[in-house]
């Protein structure tokens, strides 16, 4: 039953995913949330993030901003990035994924989604059949609050990280 909430991995930032390994796979595209993901809520890029999405791209990987905030919101995030995005899309709604890869003109498998939370990111790529990577959501130092949904996240992470059936594709893909 927790299976379908299941990320295909688990690593702990961005900056964990081995984003070679993923083109070495067959990736070609890579989906990302903004906030607690990329950056902690509300927050423009850092220098290290625009220097993550030039690496990216330099592999040949296509990426795409999958949010739910607003364009503007978005577009102030994306100003040194310059990827392509979709804003207030709906997650987790598959149909904003299925979007997504029609837009990087790529088919579902070729295209993993890097996200932050099991009810939104997670749910939303698995329901329409693309591969997902959760990473830890970003807290500022100090900050103790963070949401029932985070409580029920650790429950289905205690169980994927003992459930032998979840070892696949990108076991491994972070470095």
């Amino acid at each position: 039953m927790l299976e379908r909430w299941y990320p295909t991995a688990h690593v702990p930032s961005v900056f964990a995913i081995d984003y070679e390994k993923l083109a070495a796979l067959g990736y070609k595209g890579i989906l990302f949330d903004i906030d607690n993901t990329l950056v902690h809520h509300g927050d423009d890029s850092t220098p290290e993030v625009d220097a993550l999405f030039r690496h990216i791209h330099s592999l040949g990987l296509k990426t795409l901003l999958l949010s739910d905030n607003s364009a503007v919101r978005i577009e102030r995030f994306n100003r040194n990035i310059r990827t392509l995005f979709i804003d207030e899309a709906g997650k987790p709604d598959p149909a904003a994924y299925r979007r997504a890869c029609a837009i990087l003109g790529l088919p579902p498998e070729q295209v993993v989604c890097v996200g932050d939370q099991v009810f939104r990111d997670i749910r939303g790529a698995n329901s329409a059949g693309l591969d997902s990577i959760l990473v830890d959501f970003i807290r500022l130092p100090g900050e103790t609050h963070y949401g029932k949904k985070r409580v029920l996240e650790k429950v289905i992470l205690w169980f994927y990280h003992r459930d032998p059936r979840r070892r696949g594709r990108l076991d491994g893909i972070g470095k």
